[in-house]
Parts: C-alpha cells; structure tokens; sequence
C-alpha cells in the first residue's frame, strides 16, 4: 500500500473516531502515531515524540493561551458578565428587542475577554435568560439570539483559535487580531440589526423592557468602566505594539485578578478555582495541540497533504469557487466539533492549497484574509443545523425551549452571518484596513 493511501485511510479513521465521540485529541494522536509507524517505523516514531513534546509545550508562543484563559476566568468570578448585561439593558433595555439586543452587546464585550465562544454563550445565557423570560422573550427568538451571540466570544479579539492558527502558518498574531477587529463588530452590529427586523415583525418576540433612569445608568457604568479600561489597555497596547500579545495577555489577567478582588469578593477559594480551570483547560487545548502535531507529522510523510494542493491547482478551478467548497467542508464539521479542533485538523491541508492561489494580494495578506474567513465560517459551523455546539450550551440552560425552536430562531442570524461572510470575501481590505494602518 502506498503512502498516499495510508494517509487517506488515517485520515477518514480519524472522522470515524471522531463520529464515535473519541475525545479529539486522543483520535489524533492515536491516528497519527499509527500511521507514523506504518511508514516510518517505531525507532523514529519514538525520536519525533522525544522532540516534538519538547518543543511543543516550551514554545514561549503557547503561553498566550493559559493567560487569556486565566484572564477570563478570573472575569467570570469578577461577575463581568452580570455587570455587562446590566450596563447594556440600561440603554437600550426599553426598546423592543432591547434586552436581546443587550445580551449581544454583553456577549461582544465578554468576547473581548474570554476568546472562547463555548464559555460566552454559556455565560452570557446564565445571565440574560432570566430576563429574556421574564420580560416574556419568545423562546426560540431568545435562545437563537445567545447561540448567535455566543459566535462573538472567538470573533472579538483575543480570539484563542486565532492564536492557533497564527502558529500553524507562522503568521503575525497582532495583525491577525487587527484584521478580525472590523468583521467582529461588524458581526454584532449584524446581529442588533436583524433582531430589530424581528421584533418590527413580530413585536411579541421581544417586548419592550423597563426605561432606566439617568441614576441606574450611571451606577451601570460604575461597574463596568474597569473592564473598558482592561480591554482597552490590552487590546489597545497589542495593536499599537506596546507590549506582545504574551504580554498584554499577563497585564490583562492581572487586572482581572484585581478587579475580581476588590469589586468581586474573589477570595483564596475563587482564586484556586480559576488556577484549576485554566489549567484544567490549557491542559485540553495543548493534548489537541500535541495531537495535531503528530496528525500532521504523519500526513506529511505521506504526502497527503501535499498531493491535495497540486490537485487543485492545477485542477483549473477559480479560486473562490474552491474556497467555497472549503467553506461547505467547515459547516459540515462543525456539526460534531469545536472551532479549534476544526481548525488543528484542517489548516495543514486547506493552507498550502490557499497559499498557491492567485487572489490578487499578496500571501502575507492572503494568510490574514483567509485566517479570518476560516474563524468566521468554523464559527458559523457552531450554530448550523442539525448539532450546532452553541444551540446545544444554550438549549441546556433552557431545557423547556425545544431545539427545533432554537434552530428557528437562529435562521435570521445566519443569514446575517452569510451577508458579512460574502462581504469579507469580495472585499479583503476590511480585514486588511486595520493591519496596514497600523504597519504605517
């Protein structure tokens, strides 16, 4: 059996794993290992793990991970999310539609602290479905509103599977958040929009809230004027190259961590347990990390990878019309697996075939543009039907709201998500604007 064939077997068992709900990166690593063996042998498999577990986990690249994570933990034992939704509803509260339009605002400015759009649909939607219900939301309106939501928590820098990506083709991680900037706003202004639409057709989905007065919009924003500052110190000093992305990851947990004790009531229990759930969680993510190396090693060696990028070009296809297709590839995953996996698993291959393309810009520009058309689609993937993760997170929390109902009422946000996925697409430059303004 040939090499090439070996790689195509590992990787279709690694999808049959993957169906079977083997955690992803025990199926990577045990696909990849014994394809290793079956063209290498074991000596050398032994040699690469040596090597490739060293490297792997003393890359001073990796260390972002685990401080963003720890920044946002150390956000939720702060009551962050509590204070944003409140802070947002006391604005636009009062309109129709406003509470959800203000679990969007929340779930924008929990994005920019957590980077993980699992953890903010879920705490966004233990926070604002009590309103949402209380307030007689309709069910699937509300619900589908958090899904979609919770698609910000990786579309607003810091975004933890943009980091991944940035590391799997060496790209620049300050620009790849400067490009994601534009598209994730746009996103959650997006998302106001189409709940506005609903609302002014079926006004009874989301009812008008109470008005606050000029008294309780200050207080809301006496506690959520430390968080601006956070972001905007980190997110800020990123951008304009004040500090690395490391760096501005460890300025922002230690703000967290300040803000979570003196306004939170974070004691030595809550400090303990934010340490174990990052830990806990940057555990996960680098056994993936480890996986997708071994994957990768082991595609390499057969050749697979390489033979699928001379296929399609020189396959004669336009070049957007194999981007689309990638594009189908990413929807259908993302029924049974998160935005990282999606990403660990496919960018090995899908880059070296976008790489070889000719859209007009050059590859450096090409790798921020694709970067943010391949974070958008795998968070799309989250909430498509039939197994979207996020509808699930949310349908968990609201257990009377049938799934169907959730699958409704996130329709008209998908539709928003493909209006700004083809705008991205025809027009880089509003994920490039912001790189190139800042590299002047």
């Amino acid at each position: 059996m040939s090499d090439l064939a070996i790689g195509g077997m590992g990787f279709a068992a690694l999808f049959v794993l993957i169906a079977l709900r083997v955690p992803i990166g025990v199926a990577m690593i045990s696909v990849g290992m014994i394809g290793y063996v079956s063209i290498a042998g074991v000596v050398p498999l032994l040699s690469f793990l040596k090597t490739e577990m060293y490297w792997r986990f003393s890359s001073f690249d990796f260390s972002v991970i685990p401080l963003f994570l720890m920044m946002g933990n150390f956000a939720t034992r702060a009551g962050v999310t509590k204070a944003l939704f409140r802070a947002a509803s006391a604005f636009i509260g009062h309109l129709r539609g406003g509470l959800a339009m203000a679990a969007i605002g929340g779930c924008t400015a929990f994005g920019a602290i957590s980077g993980s759009s699992l953890a903010t649909a879920a705490m966004m939607g233990q926070v604002s479905l009590p309103e949402l219900r209380r307030y007689n939301y309709s069910g699937g309106f509300a619900t589908g509103a958090l899904a979609a939501g919770g698609t910000l928590g990786a579309l607003i820098p810091p975004s933890i599977p943009l980091i991944i990506y940035a590391i799997m083709v060496e790209g620049n991680i300050v620009q790849l958040f400067q490009a994601a900037f534009i598209p994730g706003f746009l996103a959650a202004i997006g998302y106001v929009i189409v709940i506005a639409i609903v609302v002014r057709l079926d006004p009874a989905a989301g009812p008008a809230g109470p008005r606050a007065d000029r008294r309780e919009k200050l207080l809301s924003l006496r506690d959520v004027w430390t968080v601006l500052v956070v972001f905007l110190v980190v997110m800020g000093g990123i951008y304009i190259g004040a500090f690395t992305p490391t760096e501005g990851a460890g300025i922002g947990a230690m703000g967290m961590f300040l803000i979570a004790v003196f306004y939170g009531g974070m004691r030595l229990q809550g400090f303990l347990d934010s340490l174990l759930e990052t830990a806990m969680t940057s555990a996960l993510i680098f056994l993936i990390l480890l996986g997708a190396g071994v994957l990768n090693a082991f595609l390499g060696f057969s050749q697979l990878p390489m033979w699928v990028a001379d296929y399609f070009q020189n396959s004669g296809l336009p070049p957007y019309v194999i981007i689309l297709g990638m594009i189908v590839l990413y929807l259908i995953l993302g029924c049974v697996m998160d935005s990282l996996a999606m990403i660990l698993i496919t960018i090995p291959i899908f880059w070296p075939i976008v790489a070889g393309l000719d859209f007009g810009i050059d590859v450096e520009s090409v790798k921020l543009w694709f970067g943010i058309i391949t974070l958008m689609v795998v968070e799309i993937g989250l909430i498509t039907p039939p197994v979207g993760l996020n509808v699930f997170v949310i349908n968990s929390l609201s257990r009377d709201v049938p799934m169907i109902e959730t699958f409704r009422g996130v329709m008209p946000f998908l539709m928003s998500d493909v209006v700004r996925l083809a705008l991205v697409m025809a027009f880089p430059g509003m994920c490039l604007f912001l790189p190139k303004l800042f590299a002047n």
